[in-house]
């Protein structure tokens, strides 16, 4: 018996309505986004802008980098109350928390997050629990990081915030910055929700907090000010946010001719464009560039201020001398980097260091013709000569005797200046 292999036409009136209804009701989104009067979801999401109003760049290195007696646990049963200084504000935050030096995974047990009083005070009617994926709690994997849920917080612009993270189990090696210039504390015990911290030990280190967002409805971006301690603010006066990076924040949104922009800090004391070889000062500016500066929020411009410490520290450990040119070499890969992501990158000049402990004349030869270089080879975006404002007039190759205490780093004063030096219309 043979059977028909040919389909029978569809006769049931209520499916073929079906169908056609379905057909419509497609074809009327499709032209509904096609015609701009319907966005798709991620279109509605992205109305909502997130900038990194704070960062502090690790400057730990990894456990495999560290003697093997240094890999211990920095934490048990503690609570980091982390106090920083926000740039612009907003209406929402989230954290950012990262384990990128952990020897093993990292338990965070409780965050909060708040407005500080003073000290490890905190003000009682801001306190705001985070949460991770909805959870109180999150564990990070080694050498991960982690976001917190965006939750409704009012941050103010230039204002000092505390977050407080319970680390209630053995937390490993530490992923931390360690010249803040910033006062944060240390308690026992989940203490995350507790106003006062008393007999906290204090500490001047960020442990494991690495960025602040904020929510924005405008367009404001971010300016990432890339660079070692004297970008890191190393000469400034704790707790009093006198960075140079912290004048230019302040210049940019009081100035009503200027544009607003959040200012963040990437800097690392000690650190180097092409090389390493302490766990204070970080990993070079190579390998930790997509970490600290391209993975923040809503950056559109970078400020490069970075390279004395090959010239200087170069001449003190055997086989660590650079030229110029493998500076430079440095600098264009960092610039071919920012590029490919869209991104302006402004060069800044070396500032004079006669009189630090690593200098000497050939270091200084370097240093000129490195300078030399970001002037006048129109690499950079643009370029900012700090060392017009930071040098003496009197004795050029040093900086103004009364900007700073150790002929390498400037002092509030010191720092003031190289900000005022700087042409806000660069970053129109």
């Amino acid at each position: 018996m043979l059977h028909d292999n040919k389909k029978k036409p569809c006769t049931n009136p209520s499916l073929i309505d079906l169908l056609v209804r379905r057909l419509a009701a497609a074809a009327l989104v499709l032209a509904l986004m096609v015609g701009g009067l319907l966005q798709p979801l991620q279109a509605q999401t992205d109305e909502l802008n997130w900038v990194t109003t704070w960062s502090a760049s690790p400057s730990s290195l990894p456990p495999g980098m560290l003697p093997p007696d240094t890999i211990t646990d920095a934490f048990n049963d503690q609570t980091l109350r982390l106090v920083l200084h926000t740039s612009i504000g907003g209406d929402s935050v989230r954290i950012r928390v990262s384990n990128t030096h952990g020897n093993k995974r990292l338990r965070v047990g409780a965050a909060t997050i708040a407005l500080q009083a003073e000290g490890s005070g905190i003000v009682p009617g801001s306190l705001t629990r985070l949460t991770f994926g909805g959870e109180e709690s999150v564990t990070v994997s080694r050498g991960g990081l982690v976001f917190s849920d965006p939750v409704p917080f009012a941050v103010p612009a230039l204002s000092n915030l505390s977050v407080s993270l319970y680390l209630p189990e053995p937390s490993g090696t530490v992923t931390t910055h360690l010249a803040a210039a910033q006062t944060s504390y240390v308690a026992s015990g989940n203490a995350t929700a507790t106003t006062e911290l008393t007999g906290a030990e204090e500490i001047a280190v960020w442990n494991y907090l690495t960025a602040v967002d904020v929510r924005r409805s405008d367009d404001i971006t971010a300016i990432v000010t890339l660079g070692d301690s004297i970008t890191d603010g190393v000469g400034s006066n704790r707790d009093l946010n006198n960075r140079w990076p912290n004048y230019l924040a302040r210049r940019l949104l009081t100035d009503d001719n200027a544009p607003d922009f959040a200012v963040v800090n990437a800097g690392i004391s000690g650190n180097r464009v092409l090389q390493e070889n302490s766990a204070r000062f970080g990993e070079n500016l190579q390998v930790r560039f997509e970490r600290d500066v391209l993975a923040l929020s809503g950056v559109s411009h970078i400020v490069l201020l970075e390279g004395i410490n090959d010239i200087g520290m170069g001449n003190m450990f055997p086989g660590e001398h650079v030229a110029p040119e493998e500076i430079i070499a440095g600098y264009r890969q960092i610039i071919a980097r920012a590029h490919a992501k869209g991104l302006k990158i402004i060069g800044a000049t070396l500032t004079p260091f006669e009189g630090a402990a690593y200098y000497t004349e050939e270091g200084e030869q370097k240093r000129q013709v490195v300078n030399a270089w970001i002037r006048t080879s129109g690499e950079f975006d643009g370029v900012i000569d700090f060392e017009i404002p930071a040098r003496d007039p009197s004795h050029i190759t040093r900086l103004v005797p009364s900007y700073t205490a150790d002929n390498l780093h400037p002092n509030d004063e010191g720092y003031k200046a190289m900000a005022d030096a700087i042409d806000l219309d660069l970053f129109q």
